[in-house]
C-alpha cells in the first residue's frame, strides 16, 4: 500500500519514533511515504537520523521527507499526525508559574485549569493554521489524528472551525484498564470495558468479566490494594463518592475538580511523590525539563544501540497506527477516541467532544450510541465542557471576556481565586504569552495599561507550590540512565514545537 503520513511536531523523539515504529510494524505499510516536519531544525534532524536508521536496518528503502516547511510535508498526505506543543517549554513554564502566584497549584496544567485554558489559546490558533494548510495541499478528505493537549479543545476547534476531520487520541484509558485488571486479579484480555466521558475525565461505566458486571466490586478491590491506596487517593475518593473509576491519573484528576488542591496545607494529603504523575506541584514541567536536557546527552548513545524492529515486537498500544491500519486494510479495531458528541452521550451537550468506544474498519470510524452517563459523572463532565466551550470560542475570536469566563468557570481556579484575581491572572498570562497569541493583540494592550496603572492586586511572588520537588541535573540523571530515558520518553509527547 502506498500513501503518505505526515508527522507535525516530529522533533519529539520518544513519541514520533514510537508512532513510526507502530506504523511500520504493519507489513502492508512498507511502501508508505513518510514526512516529518517541525520548527526546531536541530531536534528534527536528530529524530530523522534515528528513524531513518531504523528504516534501513529493517530493509526498508523509504527516505523520510524531513522539512521545516509543513506545507511541503502535508502535500499529498492522507493522514496527518499532530503532536505539537505550541510555545515549547517557555510557554509551558508560564502556564504553571503564573497561576502559582495566585494560589492555583497544578500538577500538569495542559488540559483544564488556568494552564490548560491558556495552552488551548496558543494551540488552537496554530492548529487552525495547520488545518488551512491541510485543506489546501493534503489529499481531499485527509484525516488529522490529534495528540496535542488540551485534546478536547483542540479536536473541537479543528472539527468546528478547521474544516478538517479530526480525531483526538489519548492513552489514559489504557492505563486504567491495567489497574482495574490488577486489583481484580483478572487478566486484562478477559475483561470488557466501556469508558465514556470527556478526555481526561472518562469513566469506566462498565467492566464485565464473562458477562458479570464488576463495577460494584471496584472500590473494595482498590481499597485492598496497598500500592494504589497510597498512590491513587484522589481517584479512589472519586470512586467512593461517584461510584465509578476515572481513567485519569491521580495528578491530572486532582486539578480538574475543585476539591483536592484548593488549600495548600492539605494538598499533600492527596498525592504521592514517588512519581510526577501522582500529583506533585509542577510535576510534568519538571520531567519535561529533565527530559529535554537528557535528550541531548542520550542521543549519541541511542545511535549506538540496536535499531527498533519492525516485526511487531516493538509495536506499542497508541491508537494512531491501529486506526490507519484498519482504514487501509479493513482489519477491525476497537478503541476509545475523542470525537464530536452529536448525541453519542445523550446527557452531555450535542456540540462537545467526548471520549467513547469507537470501531474502525475499511468503511471508516463508527461511533456507537452510549446513552446517558451516570448522573454524577455527567455533572462533573458538564462543568468541564462549559470551560472547554468558552475557551474554544475565546481562542477562535480573541475574546478576552470569554477567556476570563472560562477561567472563572474552571473548577479549581474558581475554588482558589476571586473574580478580580482571575481577571488579573489572565491579563498577566496574556502579556507573558503575547508572541503566541496574535488573536489577543487588542486585549493584551489593555492588559498592559492595567498593569502600568499600578493598581494591581498583591500576589505570592516566588511561591513554588505545596509539594515542589527538586529538578535533577543531567549529572544526577546519569546515575540511573535507564530510568532517565524512561522518564524522558514518558514526557516526550508534544515537547518540541
Amino acid at each position: 500500500m502506498s500513501f503518505k503520513v505526515a508527522f507535525v511536531g516530529a522533533g519529539s523523539l520518544g513519541f514520533c519514533r514510537g508512532l513510526l515504529t507502530d506504523l511500520m510494524s504493519v507489513p502492508e505499510f512498507r511502501d508508505m511515504e513518510i514526512a516529518f516536519t517541525d520548527i526546531n531544525q536541530h531536534n528534527l534532524s536528530m529524530v530523522t537520523q534515528l528513524c531513518q536508521r531504523d528504516l534501513e536496518a529493517n530493509g526498508i528503502s523509504t527516505k523520510i521527507q524531513s522539512t521545516t516547511n509543513r506545507r511541503e510535508a502535508f502535500a499529498g498526505a492522507k493522514y496527518i499526525i499532530n503532536c505539537i506543543r505550541q510555545g515549547v517549554l517557555d510557554a509551558f513554564e508560564l502556564d504553571v508559574e503564573i497561576p502559582l502566584k495566585y494560589g492555583v497549584d497544578q500538577c500538569v496544567g495542559d488540559t483544564l485549569c488556568a494552564g490548560g485554558i491558556m495552552y488551548g489559546q496558543r494551540t488552537i490558533i496554530e492548529l487552525l493554521a495547520i488545518c488551512k494548510d491541510i485543506r489546501e495541499v493534503a489529499l481531499p478528505g485527509a484525516l488529522l489524528l490529534n495528540y496535542s493537549n488540551p485534546n478536547a479543545m483542540v479536536t473541537w476547534a479543528c472539527n468546528k472551525y478547521g474544516g478538517v476531520k479530526t480525531v483526538g487520541l489519548c492513552h489514559g484509558e489504557m492505563h486504567g484498564e491495567s489497574q482495574i485488571a490488577e486489583v481484580l486479579g483478572i487478566p486484562r484480555d478477559e475483561l470488557d470495558f466501556i469508558c465514556a466521558g470527556i478526555n481526561h475525565q472518562t469513566w469506566y461505566i462498565s467492566v464485565k468479566y464473562h458477562g458479570e458486571e464488576m463495577t460494584g466490586k471496584l472500590l473494595e478491590a482498590f481499597l485492598n490494594y496497598p500500592e494504589f491506596v497510597k498512590t491513587e487517593k484522589v481517584r479512589i475518593d472519586i470512586l467512593r463518592r461517584f461510584g465509578y473509576y476515572s481513567t485519569e491519573s491521580n495528578g491530572h484528576l486532582s486539578e480538574y475538580v475543585s476539591w483536592y488542591r484548593k488549600r495548600p496545607e492539605r494538598i499533600a494529603e492527596w498525592i504521592d511523590t514517588s512519581s510526577w504523575i501522582l500529583g506533585e506541584t509542577a510535576g510534568y514541567l519538571r520531567v519535561c525539563r529533565e527530559g529535554r536536557n537528557w535528550f541531548e546527552v542520550d542521543f549519541p548513545q541511542l545511535l549506538q544501540e540496536e535499531p527498533h524492529k519492525y516485526d511487531g515486537s516493538c509495536r506499542g498500544q497508541e491508537h494512531g497506527s491501529y486506526i490507519i491500519e484498519s482504514l487501509e486494510t479493513g482489519r477491525r479495531y476497537r478503541g476509545h477516541f475523542n470525537v464530536m458528541n452529536e448525541g453519542c452521550i445523550s446527557n452531555l451537550p450535542w456540540e462537545c467532544v467526548v471520549e467513547v468506544p469507537c470501531y474502525v474498519d475499511g468503511n471508516g470510524i463508527s461511533v456507537p450510541k452510549v446513552g446517558d452517563l451516570p448522573l454524577g459523572c455527567a455533572a462533573v463532565c458538564s462543568q468541564s465542557i462549559w470551560v472547554q466551550r468558552l475557551a474554544v470560542e475565546a481562542a477562535v475570536s480573541g475574546d478576552a471576556m470569554l477567556l476570563k469566563q472560562a477561567a472563572m468557570m474552571d473548577p479549581l481556579t474558581g475554588a482558589v481565586c476571586y473574580p478580580d484575581e482571575i481577571s488579573q491572572m489572565i491579563d498577566e498570562m496574556l502579556i507573558a504569552q503575547e508572541q503566541w497569541l496574535p488573536q489577543y493583540a487588542e486585549a493584551i494592550e489593555k492588559a498592559k495599561e492595567y498593569f502600568a496603572s499600578g493598581h494591581v492586586l498583591p500576589v505570592k511572588e516566588g511561591y513554588r507550590g505545596a509539594v515542589r520537588l527538586h529538578e535533577k541535573t543531567v549529572e544526577e540523571m546519569a546515575q540511573d540512565a535507564e530510568k532517565a530515558r524512561a522518564l524522558a520518553n514518558a514526557a516526550a509527547k508534544e515537547n518540541v514545537k
